[in-house]
């Protein structure tokens, strides 16, 4: 079954269905295997490799905003390789003046991320729709991205190829459609060739999500919901699996999922899937 709107997103949940946002595509599958405990991970979730000390401390997390119309609907869909994403990668965000003073000249800057080998262009933009400038250092991945306390931001991601593609978000270790430690098992929205993907908040329902805004941490979501964890706040995830279209001709069809190890650095993508769409926060004061 699928449900459809004018906006192109879509959330891949493995019992078969998928949801498609206002700007976007969506994606679905089955239900979630559950693997032994003993399970080896195959799909890490952060990079396997040290990374260097981060280029400057995170002094923002991101607010659950005010509602913003999103509608979405449902497709079905496959991922080709389920336990192997295309690509899976992160950026840090501060408030611009502090990285500023922190970086000096010292990095890199550009207007967005490479996916998937180019094919997939990943940015941060602000409600104006002007790109964030990201910081990098020199051959490396450590990405941050300047932003300022109070701004409405979203993720977009261009789909440059003739592939279909599942996008996994995650804000502050927090998965954008459930609300809940993010997974690559979760679902996630479609990204279709040649097309635009516009994620601008925490989905509350099928018609709207909770803009992201840029705030003190102890307003941050993350930090006043039961799921979040402080220790995630400042991390953006972003993962991609390519999927097709469930149709007349199919698609192979896996079920596999083992379980992915925890670990002790900041995790965009920290838990398993849980819950259909994101719990308003609970202040602590």
């Amino acid at each position: 079954m699928s449900i459809k709107t004018n906006r192109a997103a879509t959330s891949w949940r493995q019992s078969m269905w998928c949801l498609l946002v206002a700007v976007g595509l969506t994606a679905c599958s089955q239900t979630p295997y559950q693997a032994p405990m003993d399970t080896a991970p195959s799909v890490p979730l952060a990079a396997a490799e040290p990374e260097p000390a981060p280029l400057a401390e995170s002094t923002l997390g991101t607010q659950w905003g005010e509602e913003r119309e999103s509608n979405v609907r449902s497709v079905h869909t496959t991922r080709l390789s389920p336990d192997s994403p295309q690509a899976i990668a992160q950026m840090r965000y501060s408030d611009e003046n502090s990285l500023r003073r922190a970086l000096g000249r010292k990095a890199n800057r550009q207007n967005n991320v490479l996916l998937a080998h180019g094919k997939v262009e990943w940015s941060v933009r602000d409600e104006q729709g002007r790109p964030l400038p990201i910081f990098s250092r020199h051959g490396n991945r450590d990405y941050i991205v300047a932003g300022h306390d109070g701004e409405r931001y979203e993720l977009v991601y261009v789909n440059r190829s003739n592939r279909t593609y599942e996008v996994i978000a995650t804000v502050d270790g927090l998965d954008v459609i459930t609300g809940q430690p993010g997974s690559v098992h979760n679902n996630g929205y479609i990204l279709s060739p040649g097309e635009t993907l516009r994620i601008d908040g925490f989905r509350k329902s099928q018609h709207e999500v909770a803009a992201f805004r840029f705030a003190a941490k102890d307003l941050a979501y993350a930090n006043n919901t039961p799921a979040g964890d402080a220790r995630n706040i400042g991390v953006i995830g972003s993962a991609l699996f390519e999927v097709c279209m469930d149709g007349p001709d199919g698609c192979t069809r896996h079920s596999h999922h083992p379980r992915t190890k925890p670990s002790d650095r900041p995790n965009p993508f920290p838990g398993d899937p849980a819950g259909t769409y994101a719990p308003p926060p609970q202040y602590r004061r």
